[in-house]
């Protein structure tokens, strides 16, 4: 008897739970952006914000191209960006995309936890730079006037100076957000709650 009352207990508390979540943001698990339409954000978002910590631990971000191959965020930057003296001290970081700006419309968000490691071999660097070029002259822009007719292999060349280098970051951990599970839940919540609250009156 003890046992059923114990499981009885537990059923009533994830029901509490449920309710709660659907009533207000206090727990947004249920607004994890599913797994597919993850990469596909991965996929088109085109450039990220990503995040090293400095000397002091202060956290810094700046936003920049990548390109997705295989589960790892590949980026560029010449060496004395103050992000590659973090990253050659503490390969901790950190890269968040958006999908504003996208087909996917805005609203969809994922923070990948991870570390980063930099590359200076020719044949990796020239691997990154071409698909890069291909990435970016595939953008379909007509406001950008820098990627409409982007002449990828001459933007390799562009690319391939003595001081660039490139960034391998390898996700840990996720932290994906999808804002139209949340609009519409949101919607249904606000409802009930504003008919409770009329109720109430």
């Amino acid at each position: 008897m003890a046992a059923g009352a114990r499981s009885l207990e537990k059923n009533d508390n994830k029901e509490h739970d449920m309710t709660q979540q659907n009533t207000n943001y206090d727990d947004v698990k249920q607004y994890r952006l599913d797994p597919e339409r993850e990469q596909e954000l991965v996929n088109c978002a085109g450039e990220c914000t990503f995040c090293w910590a400095n000397k002091a631990g202060h956290p810094l971000g700046v936003t920049t191209a990548y390109v997705p191959v295989d589960g790892k965020i590949w980026m560029t930057a010449t060496r004395e960006r103050v992000r590659i003296k973090a990253i050659a001290r503490d390969g901790r970081s950190a890269v968040v995309m958006s999908s504003k700006g996208t087909h996917m419309g805005g609203g969809k968000t994922v923070t990948y936890k991870g570390h980063t490691v930099i590359h200076d071999d020719p044949e990796i660097k020239m691997w990154m730079y071409q698909l890069l070029a291909k990435g970016m002259s595939k953008v379909e822009d007509s406001d950008n006037d820098f990627t409409m007719g982007l002449d990828p292999d001459l933007f390799v060349r562009f690319l391939d100076t003595p001081e660039r280098i490139v960034l391998e970051f390898t996700p840990e951990m996720s932290i994906p957000f999808d804002g139209d599970k949340m609009a519409k839940g949101t919607a249904t919540a606000y409802a009930q709650f504003a008919a409770d609250a009329a109720k109430g009156d």
